[in-house]
């Protein structure tokens, strides 16, 4: 009985172990794909027009800044409408999507 159990139990661990593994390879490959795509993107936009990619970079680093003010400033009554909601939004999705490819992309050979 002691055996089956004691099994069952090493089974249980090396089915997680082979889990996470994968599943880190899995994000780390993830994002590199992502930092390799926004690197296209750059390269691209800057071939395109050096002119409208600073006044794009320049753009979403106002939208950024503003979304950031919305977040970490202290909340009015009610809720956020319109382009407080959205610039907030916008920022969370951007400081995650950074953090991502902080812990994961760093971590890969690609770079």
């Amino acid at each position: 009985m002691g055996v089956r159990r004691a099994a069952k139990g090493v089974g249980d661990f090396l089915i997680e172990t082979v889990g996470e593994a994968v599943a880190e390879v899995i994000l780390s490959l993830l994002a590199c794909a992502l930092l390799g795509c926004l690197a296209l993107i750059a390269y691209l936009s800057w071939s395109f027009s050096p002119r409208f990619t600073i006044a794009g970079a320049g753009l979403l680093s106002f939208f950024l800044a503003h979304g950031a003010w919305q977040t970490f400033r202290t909340p009015t009554k009610g809720r956020r409408r319109g382009l407080a909601a959205l610039t907030a939004v916008g920022f969370t999705v951007t400081a995650m999507t950074a953090l991502f490819l902080l812990l994961y992309a760093t971590g890969c050979d690609c770079l």
